[in-house]
């Protein structure tokens, strides 16, 4: 049995894990990252599956990462680079599209073309949405305040939000306390006349979550996608050069650069607890790594309920570990191609072919999907999010070849309560190839090799419960001051010395790596060294 001694050990090489290590390491602590897999990177990876192609085979698009943290460990001289891209589309059922345009008035005339009214509600709906984004993005680098504390520094984060609130003023303050609690349905309803145009923006609603777009909440899911921005284009999305995967890259690169240690084929059986302090990790080869701090990248269910021995957390802890909420409606499919596919209602050259495709054209379309995982079966209508980041960046396949990334929506966790089958995943296969050889008649005739993710291949292989990308859903209940849980939404666990750093925590999902830098502001505090924490995202 072998044993070591490090300052902080961090389970988990996901972006978030990487990002906690990268800036306690920076702080000058000796710090050591444990991974299962044999690579790193969690969900945010780059894999050639098939020779010759790479995929982004879990996440596959970049927005959310924080622009203080890719300055704060200089990623770019790491040689992370995010390429943008724009547009986006909805094709209808009777091959009409529905057009996304970066220009102002070419987006204008293309609601026009559709509904006259919406073409006027689109920059009302655009200027609230940016409202709201500008609100919640000074948080996304603070740490909640803990409501019932009276402690000086909770008290002041009070005092922040309080003001921060006031600054909308009184209407804002009324629409913005209704935007948390809405569906994206009613949402958007309060804007638009078209259906069309209804169902095209409500998918930001719904991606990642276990809710249909009549669920409330939903609104706030739409505001999570937008909040994000490349090279300082607020809800602009881009793709990370060479896949996903770079972004992970670059990130460990930057922690080995501070004398950061990774190793991977290494999953931790138990978390070491002696009098209430955590002294280290065992792994499931009997290897002990001695620390006083240990942070988890792991979804909060999945460290509590199996990273703990029972006797080292109370029975109440236990339960709400286990009740935190988590449900699997997400699955992912990534195809090779030989060659480029033409979607009849687009033609040859369209350049909205670089961004985003979908395929459902009404709200009553989208809730009938959600109700195929409630009845416990992927959607047979499924809603797709299809990009070909191969046209966008040609590192990723040979010249001629291309890669499409489709992400599907619903898909449980289990079929009718019982695992997946060879049969189910082929079902499901064949569900997301016929829908797209709808719209386009020389796609099948390109495939080279098809993945497919299923909830429960994320969880097996990424570690994501249920194959939840979020690490939990993005409801009110699981936001801010209650994510993971109320109490311990500050990034401390029940046992000191014990974080976590995951998407699990505020502010939830998505490749920005802000837990995990909010995580290390945390430690460092603990560990008294405040004077180690960037200024720039400082809350105390």
């Amino acid at each position: 049995m072998a044993a070591a001694n490090y300052d902080a050990i961090v389970v988990g090489a996901g972006h978030n894990g990487l990002t906690n290590a990268a800036y306690l390491a920076r702080s000058g602590l000796r710090v050591l990252v444990l991974e299962s897999n044999p690579w790193i990177g969690g969900a945010a990876v780059s894999r050639e599956i098939q020779d010759g192609w790479i995929y982004s085979n879990c996440s596959y698009v970049c927005s959310l990462l924080r622009p203080e943290i890719f300055r704060d460990l200089e990623l770019a001289r790491h040689g992370l680079q995010i390429v943008p891209y724009g547009g986006g589309l909805t094709i209808t059922s009777s091959g009409d599209i529905l057009g996304n345009y970066p220009d102002e008035d070419v987006q204008r005339r293309e609601f026009a073309r559709h509904n006259a009214h919406d073409a006027d509600a689109y920059s009302r709906y655009s200027t609230d949405v940016m409202r709201q984004c500008k609100f919640i993005r000074p948080l996304l680098l603070r740490t909640p305040p803990d409501p019932t504390s009276l402690r000086p520094r909770d008290i002041r984060e009070m005092i922040f939000l309080g003001k921060e609130f006031r600054k909308l003023g009184e209407q804002a303050i009324y629409d913005t306390l209704r935007f948390y609690t809405m569906s994206i349905a009613d949402f958007l309803g309060e804007y638009f006349e078209s259906d069309l145009i209804k169902a095209h923006l409500s998918g930001s609603g719904i991606i990642g979550t276990a809710l249909g777009v009549h669920s409330p909440g939903t609104a706030y899911v739409l505001l999570h996608h937008y909040m994000g921005d490349v090279d300082g284009s607020i809800g602009s999305w881009g793709f990370a050069r060479g896949g996903m995967g770079a972004v992970s890259n670059a990130i460990a690169s930057a922690f080995k650069s501070h004398g950061g240690e990774i190793i991977t084929d290494a999953p931790v059986e138990r978390v070491l607890v002696r009098h209430g302090k955590v002294t280290g990790v065992a792994l499931a080869n009997g290897n002990e790594y001695h620390a006083k701090v240990v942070v988890s990248n792991l979804d909060p269910k999945r460290t509590y309920t199996r990273l703990f021995d029972d006797k080292d957390l109370s029975p109440a802890f236990m339960k709400r570990a286990g009740n935190f909420k988590i449900r699997g409606s997400s699955g992912k499919v990534n195809i090779a191609l030989d060659g480029l596919p033409i979607f009849t209602a687009l033609g040859a050259n369209n350049p909205l072919r670089f961004g985003d495709m979908h395929f459902l054209d009404s709200l009553e379309k989208m809730e009938l999907a959600y109700d195929d995982w409630k009845s416990g079966t992927w959607s047979k209508d499924p809603y797709l999010d299809l990009l070909i980041p191969s046209m966008t960046d040609p590192t990723m396949t040979a010249p001629g070849k291309h890669w499409m990334s489709v992400f599907v929506q619903y898909v449980p966790a289990q079929i009718h309560g019982r695992a997946w089958t060879d049969a189910d995943r082929d079902g499901f296969k064949q569900t997301v190839l016929d829908k797209i050889a709808r719209y386009s008649p020389n796609f099948k005739q390109l495939i080279r090799h098809v993945e497919v993710r299923t909830p429960s291949d994320l969880e097996d292989e990424v570690g994501l419960t249920e194959g939840n990308i979020f690490q939990g859903e993005l409801t009110m209940d699981q936001l801010l001051f209650n994510r993971p849980f109320p109490g311990y939404a500050q990034y401390r666990g029940p046992v000191k010395g014990f974080y976590m750093c995951g998407s699990g925590t505020h502010p939830g999902g998505g490749v920005m790596a802000a837990p995990g830098a909010n995580a290390a502001r945390e430690i460092l505090m603990d560990l008294r060294r405040p004077r180690q924490v960037p200024e720039g995202w400082r809350d105390d």
